[in-house]
């Protein structure tokens, strides 16, 4: 599935002329090393990333960014504003505004992916029907379990900022997110698992 929807991103990212700015939120050197993009002369990416990260290729700049406030870029200071399951870990529905509002400024151009909230396998915890459970329930567990690559939390203070850290997003909710975006469909044995917001230059791109 990840590799099918980098294809997609790839199609769509021939039609603009080169040479390409991309902006990565929360992007990794890994990443496009695993695709083949580190390296290349006519693609420049830049990875915005709250972690540090050391420049190890001529195409690829780490900075420092906080997807809510991209104050160092310019409106339209990118061809393309990419991000893969950024946005759902802001914690909160204002923050997640913000960062919709600074993707759709810095971009000429954008492809945001989250997971869909009506999914039953949570993607981070790694348990059915994760998302759909009460708060107080949910930090309960995990200073008690281990669910997926999370917890266990002792602490009430620390189980309860990583449970609230993730707030998966409704078709909806991407919708007034991005307003002038195609919603594509990632699904799987029928069910959407993920959603990917497109828009800016691309228009509406064929739905595959």
């Amino acid at each position: 599935m990840r590799q099918r929807r980098f294809e997609r991103f790839a199609a769509l990212a021939e039609r603009l002329p080169r040479p390409l700015r991309i902006l990565d939120i929360g992007g990794r050197n890994r990443f496009w090393e695993q695709h083949g993009w580190a390296g290349r002369c006519d693609v420049h990416i830049t990875l915005a990333n709250i972690e540090h990260q050391d420049k190890v290729h001529p195409n690829i700049d780490p900075v420092y960014a906080d997807a809510t406030h991209l104050d160092d870029f310019a409106d339209n200071n990118f061809d393309i504003v990419f991000s893969n399951s950024v946005i759902e870990h802001l914690a909160t529905w204002d923050r997640q505004v913000a960062m919709a509002h600074e993707v759709r400024r810095v971009g000429k151009a954008y492809w945001v992916q989250t997971p869909n909230y009506w999914f039953p396998m949570e993607p981070h915890f790694r348990m059915f029907g994760w998302q759909w459970l009460p708060t107080e329930l949910r930090v309960a567990l995990l200073r008690r379990h281990t669910f997926g690559f999370r917890g266990r939390c002792p602490s009430y203070q620390h189980a309860f900022q990583v449970v609230s850290e993730v707030r998966l997003l409704k078709a909806k909710e991407l919708e007034l997110l991005f307003p002038d975006a195609t919603l594509l469909a990632e699904r799987l044995l029928g069910l959407v698992k993920s959603w990917i917001a497109i828009g800016g230059l691309w228009g509406s791109p064929p739905v595959t």
